[in-house]
């Protein structure tokens, strides 16, 4: 299955990075940095955590599909070498058959285009780039590209009239990967545990947002943490939510995403779980949790505009 998205002129440009030798990549290859075009239609958001079995892919694939099935246009970008969006909206991990298919990894690469690489789903509106297990490779494979920062946003970047949200699935890492899906995002969105551990890396997280933000990409920003496998029915839960509340205030999602079995199986049967089990409570909270966003952004757009 493939779809078709206009092409448009990609936006070149760079920085020196703070993971490399000034003296190698030089800022004046291509010394023109711009902000996103404030024209684009989309909103882009990288949703991340670098510690891993939080709901991220959970919440990409399942959030995506709550927003396409209200009528916006979504696409969702899987940037995990593991390529759990990809096989989780039922596109399988064949051996030949991925090397076959054009992923994030060929686009980073510069040997496609996110609309040539860009294949439908079964939600209407719904659009993938699927992963690839060669993007294990990409971390080596760009590091003495020029601008290899800004190459996911420059692909974003002509594409993004063409839908209402783009979604970046991060790896769980801090990694050039990652760094890329920052410099492309306007937003990040932060799936957490409420455990003990949960604010374990968020302090790192939120630095290296500060320190890309920056460097490379002013207009990035914390969009908002969801709490996901959440059971309120203990006093831990209740404690910890209370605390995460504290840190991050009206940043905290209202909306909490319940450990849900129909949620854990529907991945398996390479459907979101909107479709797999429309009435289940993780359905509905990830419908709540786009009807949140939306609102967010609605008064967001609504404060740009009176300005």
């Amino acid at each position: 299955m493939s779809t078709h998205v206009p092409r448009g002129t990609l936006l070149a440009r760079t920085r020196c990075s703070p993971y490399s030798d000034p003296t190698v990549m030089p800022q004046e290859i291509l010394p023109h940095t711009q902000p996103h075009s404030t024209s684009s239609r989309a909103r882009v958001l990288a949703i991340v955590n670098q510690k891993g079995g939080v709901g991220k892919t959970t919440t990409a694939i399942n959030l995506s599909a709550a927003l396409a099935l209200e009528g916006l246009h979504v696409l969702l970008i899987d940037c995990d070498p593991q390529a759990n969006s990809t096989g989780g909206l039922g596109f399988r991990r064949e051996r030949h058959g991925e090397e076959q298919r054009a992923s994030i990894y060929d686009v980073l690469l510069g040997s496609t285009s996110l609309a040539e690489a860009a294949v439908a789903t079964e939600v209407d509106n719904l659009t993938l780039v699927p992963g690839s297990k060669n993007l294990i490779g990409a971390n080596i494979e760009l590091v003495e590209v020029a601008g290899r920062e800004f190459r996911l946003r420059q692909a974003v970047e002509s594409e993004r009239n063409e839908y209402d949200y783009i979604f970046f699935d991060c790896p769980p890492a801090l990694d050039l990967l990652t760094l890329n899906t920052l410099v492309a995002a306007q937003g990040l969105l932060v799936p957490l545990q409420a455990e003990y551990f949960a604010l374990e890396g968020i302090s790192e997280l939120m630095s290296t947002l500060d320190r890309v933000a920056q460097a490379f990409n002013p207009e990035l920003g914390l969009e908002g943490v969801v709490l996901t496998m959440y059971d309120d029915r203990t006093n831990l839960s209740q404690q910890v939510t209370a605390n995460i509340k504290e840190f991050f205030g009206e940043k905290l999602f209202r909306t909490t995403i319940p450990r849900n079995v129909r949620l854990a199986e529907a991945p398996s049967h390479g459907l979101p779980v909107a479709l797999y089990d429309p009435r289940s409570k993780g359905a509905q909270a990830y419908q709540d949790l786009a009807t949140e966003l939306l609102k967010r952004n609605s008064s967001l757009r609504s404060r740009k505009r009176a300005k």
